[in-house]
């Protein structure tokens, strides 16, 4: 996507804005929320945690849209972030604020919320977005705007590329390991299962394409074959249908095939595959976008089976040093445990206020000149944010160690993960039954 001035991006975005963003009509503050003076803006589909000075961030995340079943599991981290910052003195001696939006997983609701964060609400910085198709359009718009864009969980290799142009000026960074990484994982993986024949089928957009061609060539390292590689198969994030799809997926006899999908399309393709009888006796592999509880019961069930039952993928995992105190912390304010993605939102808010705290200024320019620092400089290594803005503040260098790793974000904004393998069991749930680390 083009670069655009501010000025256009804000009159395009002011007529979008009503009628993209504020089709949605839910407004809530998640459950188990901060909820100290929060106003729900309708026309911009956002939520925000008010005052009249100091740090303010932004969340763009997806509570609607293809991608809300895995969005809604890791909203609770920023406000949860907030509220634990502002207990122990906020930044730079004020509270935070919290201006939270929908993306509703479409690139063009997210850049109409990032306009209205960068030019309306005036953030430092962004927790967002999850979608890496949605994250392409509100960088671009963060970027000239210098606001700070921190992504849980925007995997496209495409944003390592142009971070190294220089297209981001530094103002882009991810919680998430690229799927470079996770494509290799999954390859092995399924190399080491044995398959050597693997068709693939992918949602078309940066995250399903850059997957793909990831995928392909660590596969084809690995000894192994793509059995449609002329023919892609890459379905439109907006079809309703997948006959066609799911037929051209499965031929060709695959010992195997790779879905890089979206919870809602996914699903639909999987149920039309299924009920055309191509999967029998073909291994299905899953990625990040669609593990949530909810999607084998959305995939569905044929008598008392799940038709997802033995389906494998994988997943950015969380084994950082903070993880054990971020779990606990989840488990007293909200209950239960948080779900995939929680820990990288936590981290990014995390790295937003540290960094905002060592640049000793609540901008996105002091915080973009920072984060790194914070991030993977040297220093005393801290888990507990609270200890990283105290030291901070005495002209202490710190290396923040997170929920999710280590966290140490490099020169393109990429960190390095380790990845969850998951498969369906016969009752419809998901487990995790090991970990990898690609090579």
């Amino acid at each position: 996507m083009k670069k655009i001035s501010a000025a256009l991006t804000f009159s395009i975005a002011t007529l979008a804005i009503g009628f993209l963003v504020g089709a949605c009509g839910d407004n809530s503050t998640p459950n188990g929320t901060a909820n100290t003076g929060s106003t729900a803006t309708p026309a911009a589909n956002s939520t925000t945690t008010s005052s009249d000075k100091g740090l303010k961030i932004g969340s763009l995340l997806p509570t609607t849209g293809d991608l809300a079943s895995v969005g809604q599991q890791m909203l609770g981290s920023v406000p949860l972030l907030v509220e634990t910052v502002n207990a122990c003195g906020g930044v730079n001696g004020e509270p935070v604020t919290l201006v939270q939006v929908d993306d509703q997983t479409d690139p063009r609701a997210g850049a109409a919320g990032m306009t209205k964060l960068a030019t309306l609400d005036k953030v430092a910085g962004v927790v967002g977005s999850f979608a890496s198709s949605v994250s392409s359009a509100a960088v671009s718009i963060a970027t000239p705007n210098k606001v700070m864009l921190v992504s849980p969980g925007s995997t496209s290799p495409v944003f390592t590329e142009k971070a190294q142009k220089g297209d981001y000026k530094g103002f882009w960074a991810r919680t998430a390991p690229p799927d470079t990484y996770q494509a290799l994982a999954l390859a092995q993986l399924a190399n080491k299962k044995g398959f050597k024949r693997v068709s693939t089928v992918v949602i078309n957009n940066d995250y399903g394409v850059g997957f793909e061609k990831a995928f392909v060539q660590t596969f084809e390292k690995l000894g192994g074959t793509i059995v449609n590689k002329d023919k892609p198969v890459r379905y439109d994030p907006k079809a309703q249908t997948f006959d066609t799809e799911a037929a051209a997926a499965f031929a060709g006899k695959p010992d195997a095939v790779l879905a890089v999908l979206y919870a809602e399309t996914g699903s639909l393709f999987l149920k039309a595959a299924y009920q055309q009888g191509v999967t029998k006796g073909v291994q299905i592999l899953l990625t990040d976008g669609v593990k949530s509880p909810t999607f084998p019961e959305q995939v569905g069930k044929d008598g008392d089976k799940y038709i997802l039952t033995g389906a494998i993928g994988t997943v950015p995992g969380s084994d950082g040093k903070a993880l054990e105190a971020f779990n606990k912390l989840w488990k007293d304010k909200k209950g239960g445990a948080p779900g995939e993605y929680a820990p990288q939102a936590w981290d990014a808010a995390a790295l937003l206020t540290l960094a905002a705290q060592a640049a000793k200024q609540n901008t996105g320019v002091g915080i973009a000149s920072k984060i790194r620092e914070v991030a993977d400089g040297p220093g005393t290594e801290v888990t507990d944010v609270c200890e990283g803005l105290k030291l901070l503040k005495d002209g202490k260098k710190i290396n923040y160690q997170g929920a999710s790793g280590n966290v140490d974000v490099d020169a393109n904004g990429d960190v390095v993960g380790v990845y969850d393998v998951w498969t369906v069991g016969d009752d419809g749930k998901i487990k995790v039954i090991d970990k990898v680390t690609p090579k």
